[in-house]
């Protein structure tokens, strides 16, 4: 995995529900290494803390090897890297073969996989439309959030090199299916319930379904 364009974005007023509110989801590419903080990535903008950022948000990874499909549906958009507002964009990422809990080494950063994005209506509002979240849920390639153990930069070229791959075989792609699937599989369930790489918060409110 390789990362091919490093992203951030600055603060962009929209309107949504008849209130104006700011987002850091207009991200572009820079021509500079970017640091991995614990809790952000610095110079990006995070609007909304209590959704964006954070231990387990500190960066968003978005696989480059789906572009293609986004752009043959949205061929009308205006195309470049970070368009899913992501930090980090990525070669050969595939959400269906990382786990959760996964740790790597890029730049001179440490990080552990996380979580999948979950879409919010701020996607919507950048693809013009908010059928995109319906499109972006179903797709199930929804890019990873890390945390970042050591704190580093990371720059265009650099590697994602696997250091420790996680016992519990939850993959980011099965957790993100199960998120949204109205028939909860138990075995997932419970994979994800003692995945400690998760926020406790989410494994806390599977348990009602063991």
């Amino acid at each position: 995995m390789q990362i091919i364009s490093t992203n951030i974005g600055n603060p962009t007023p929209i309107q949504w529900n008849g209130q104006q509110t700011t987002t850091g989801i207009f991200k572009f590419p820079v021509n500079e290494p970017l640091l991995l903080e614990e809790e952000a990535v610095a110079k990006d903008t995070v609007s909304d803390r209590k959704v964006h950022g954070g231990v387990f948000k500190a960066c968003y990874l978005f696989s480059a090897d789906h572009y293609p499909y986004w752009k043959e549906r949205y061929p009308a958009l205006e195309w470049n890297w970070g368009m899913f507002g992501e930090n980090l964009t990525v070669e050969g990422l595939d959400e269906a073969k990382i786990r959760i809990g996964n740790i790597y080494k890029v730049g001179s950063a440490l990080v552990q996989v996380t979580q999948p994005r979950e879409p919010c209506f701020k996607l919507g509002i950048k693809f013009g439309t908010q059928e995109i979240l319906r499109e972006f849920i179903d797709h199930s390639f929804p890019g990873t959030y890390v945390r970042i153990l050591e704190v580093g930069e990371v720059n265009t070229g650099d590697t994602l090199e696997l250091v420790e791959e996680s016992e519990n075989a939850l993959t980011v792609q099965q957790f993100y299916k199960l998120l949204f699937s109205r028939t909860k599989d138990i075995d997932l369930v419970k994979l994800a319930i003692a995945n400690e790489a998760l926020p406790l918060y989410k494994r806390e409110r599977l348990k009602r379904y063991v």
